[in-house]
């Protein structure tokens, strides 16, 4: 898995160090890339009384109290040929670590999943659903209670979709390299519905039973044409026993076969609808995210652009 160079752990206010930050640590040891951890601290306004008593302002006090924090966080993983840097920012999170990733070219975020407070654990929080939904980067959420090394690890693709622009084979790649890194068992899923069924099966275009089964078929066999084309690069083909060909609605059948896997990580792709950018095509990945308990690695197409911009410089 020697793809990323430049890599921003995000500690998005953890306390201490967890599983996320040491498969981090590992991927950039791994990869002999840079290793930044990060967090951001919201704007706060100063009370007179700190003002006074401190000479300092607030901001300050936090930005110094946590970039210490993060500093004792990183000590235990620090090599003498291996340093890993330490960042405060000061913003909206989401906000100041994508534009992060525009300054300093990462190529990846990796952060553990913060659920909402007092909300299921299995939700991801607003942080995580806006970087995997506008971040340009690869963008890695952890779950907390994922295995270390993972075990399972199922790739979703969708390689007859036009507007993916290579995200299915960056997503194998990703997936395929991953697993031989972590040891694990590799699955791949690629779910296929038939546009209109419903009105197709009620007769009213006037299909006869065999034509709309004729018509089913090729359909299917054009979904399977196009991965057979994606895996045969991955030396994999759909008779494999760990290729699923699904008919069925792509978010509720990737989630269905993430929970008979117990996978650990689901790798898949986000495209952003044309002239809507930040935003996923369709309610697949959309849906997934909110029911998955597995920790993802959401992939981007090339020509993504994110509707978060840089600061303009005064």
């Amino acid at each position: 898995m020697k793809r990323f160079k430049n890599i921003l752990y995000f500690a998005d206010g953890a306390p201490t160090p967890g599983p996320a930050l040491e498969r981090a640590v590992a991927l950039a040891r791994t990869n002999g890339a840079r290793l930044t951890v990060a967090d951001v601290i919201e704007d706060q306004e100063t009370p007179t009384e700190i003002q006074s008593s401190f000479c300092s302002d607030l901001n300050e006090i936090i930005r110094e109290h946590r970039r210490l924090a993060l500093e004792e966080m990183v000590r235990p993983f620090n090599e003498p040929d291996n340093i890993i840097y330490t960042q405060v920012l000061t913003g909206t999170p989401f906000i100041e670590v994508i534009r992060s990733v525009l300054n300093n070219r990462y190529d990846l975020v990796v952060k553990a999943c913060r659920a909402p407070e007092g909300v299921s654990e299995r939700l991801f929080g607003s942080n995580d659903m806006h970087l995997m939904r506008k971040c340009p980067c690869p963008v890695w959420i952890d779950r907390p209670a994922a295995t270390l090394p993972y075990r399972r690890i199922l790739a979703a693709v969708d390689p007859v979709d036009d507007e993916s622009k290579g995200c299915a084979r960056m997503v194998m790649d990703l997936a395929t390299s991953l697993a031989k890194r972590e040891s694990a068992q590799l699955s791949v899923i690629h779910a296929w519905s038939l546009y209109g069924e419903s009105m197709l099966r009620s007769g009213r275009l006037r299909l006869s039973k065999t034509q709309f089964e004729q018509h089913i078929d090729q359909v299917r066999r054009c979904h399977e044409d196009g991965f057979n084309r994606l895996l045969a690069d991955y030396k994999m083909c759909t008779d494999d026993p760990g290729v699923h060909l699904v008919k069925g609605s792509p978010a509720a059948t990737i989630d269905r076969l993430t929970r008979d896997l117990e996978a650990d990580l689901v790798v898949m792709g986000t495209v952003g609808r044309t002239g809507v950018p930040g935003f996923f095509i369709g309610n697949t990945a959309e849906e997934l995210l909110q029911t998955t308990t597995a920790s993802v690695l959401a992939v981007k197409p090339a020509d993504f652009e994110t509707p978060v911009t840089p600061p303009r410089v005064a």
